[in-house]
């Protein structure tokens, strides 16, 4: 069967009408990024292309210094400009050029970089957010992941929970880590969990119960639970007793304490603490409590999987049969895979396959490779069914990159359903409805996402 032009203007049509739901971004508040500089290379190169960068040769000070504000522009793009040559083939760099060329009039280049970074400057103002997110890309509401900042061992400069899931309603809804609930070392890591919700916490007993205190209060207002401990360790959580948890948990309040000196050379006190080997069976008991309160909740679970942002991480630690356990346990549970499992992606297909609370998210993968994430969207229409497979999470920490992002993303799936029809695995209005379905009702059924109005009534 051959696809006339208009059937491929339709799927084309439908793919970029759509309104999407994107399930996954790391964008600062709009009010936060129009206060800081920006130009194409501090700003651009925060993430993805940075790896490839450093993958190509590029040095870390380099590199630090290519994302330096202070320094000037010329010198940095001296440094930037033969590694930018080495990367050009790359996805990262497509969509960082797609961005440049469709937001600030032309592909990033050495006669092009001051010029874009000048329109940048004009277009960091309020209103920047709806230009690129609502208008540009067609996002009608993203689910954005809260982190918590690296520990500084100082309790104080914890942030109430308030703050870190006050996003903007307009564009998105929260995703909670629960990160310090799952990775505690040291005793500092529990005072200052003990310090930002204004509670005491001496026993395991206490930590659990401030946990779900702290999924009660939030419940209402998250999307979903996300898991990223595979950035630190095997995300291999076994079942684990109260009793060898709380072995780890009286463990970490045994440890001596050690002086050390900060950045500033201020001699501080910090506790010791375990290794993450050591602190696995506490670290395993949480993980379970929080999926436990997610099913108590009807709150899906995101989990990262495959591979990692950055360099010279440890892939296995992300192979996602590796959570065949929880999938088998948890089964009111909803498990939203991130990242097609990448490398991993036909243990994926196989886990979705299988477990009906398992589901697939093409987040990050469009630019990972667009030729695999088309592959992989391919195996899982012939493999999975249609409403388990998520089409787009955005995942970058630069609003430029989220529409570069998308256009790629829009661009794979309409090139896909087509094939589909080509091959007389769908017929045309089979792709247009799998259109809708994987860029937005899914994510819509899935996160109970309803409308934009109930998104900024939440």
């Amino acid at each position: 069967m051959h696809v006339t032009t208009n059937e491929a203007q339709q799927i084309i049509r439908t793919v970029n009408e759509t309104r999407l739901i994107d399930t996954h971004e790391h964008l600062q508040r709009e009010d936060n990024r129009i206060k800081g500089e920006v130009d194409v290379l501090s700003t651009f190169f925060l993430q993805y292309a940075s790896s490839d960068l450093i993958s190509s040769g590029m040095t870390y000070r380099e590199y630090q210094t290519i994302l330096d504000p202070k320094e000037p522009l010329d010198r940095r793009w001296e440094i930037l400009a033969p590694f930018w040559e080495k990367i050009q083939n790359t996805s990262y760099a497509r969509a960082l050029n797609i961005a440049a060329r469709d937001l600030y009039g032309d592909e990033i280049s050495e006669r092009t970089y001051k010029q874009i970074s000048s329109r940048m400057k004009e277009a960091n103002r309020k209103g920047l957010y709806r230009s690129v997110l609502k208008e540009r890309s067609g996002i009608d509401v993203s689910l954005q992941d809260t982190l918590l900042k690296p520990k500084t061992y100082q309790v104080w400069n914890t942030p109430p929970l308030s703050k870190l899931l006050d996003v903007d309603r307009e564009f998105f809804i929260p995703v909670h880590r629960f990160q310090d609930f799952l990775l505690p070392q040291d005793r500092s890591d529990i005072e200052a969990i003990a310090y930002r919700r204004g509670a005491s916490i001496h026993t395991l007993s206490d930590l659990v119960r401030n946990l779900e205190a702290e999924f009660r209060e939030i419940s209402g207002t998250i999307a979903a639970v996300k898991l990223w401990l595979g950035y630190r360790r095997p995300i291999v959580f076994e079942k684990t007793t109260f009793s060898d948890a709380e072995k780890v948990f009286n463990e970490i309040f045994s440890q001596t304490s050690f002086d050390r000196m900060d950045a500033d050379g201020v001699r501080i006190t910090v506790p010791g603490g375990i290794s993450l080997d050591e602190a696995k069976p506490l670290h395993d008991f949480m993980v379970h409590k929080v999926i436990q309160l997610a099913g108590e909740y009807s709150i899906p679970v995101q989990i990262h999987t495959g591979l990692h942002e950055g360099n010279e991480n440890l892939l296995s630690n992300t192979n996602p049969v590796n959570l065949t356990n929880l999938f088998m346990e948890y089964k009111n549970v909803k498990f939203d895979l991130f990242h097609g499992g990448y490398p991993y992606i036909g243990e994926s297909s196989a886990l979705a396959k299988t477990f009906p609370n398992v589901y697939l998210d093409l987040a990050w993968l469009h630019i990972i490779s667009p030729h695999i994430a088309r592959d992989a969207l391919s195996e899982w229409l012939d493999t999975v069914p249609a409403n388990k497979i998520l089409g787009f999470g955005g995942d970058y920490v630069f609003v430029e990159g989220t529409y570069g992002h998308s256009v790629i993303a829009r661009d794979n799936i309409a090139r896909v359903l087509t094939q589909k029809v080509e091959e007389k695995d769908l017929r045309v209005e089979g792709a247009v409805r799998l259109a809708r379905m994987i860029l937005r009702e899914n994510a819509e059924a899935l996160f109970l996402v309803r409308s934009v109005q109930d998104v900024h009534s939440g």
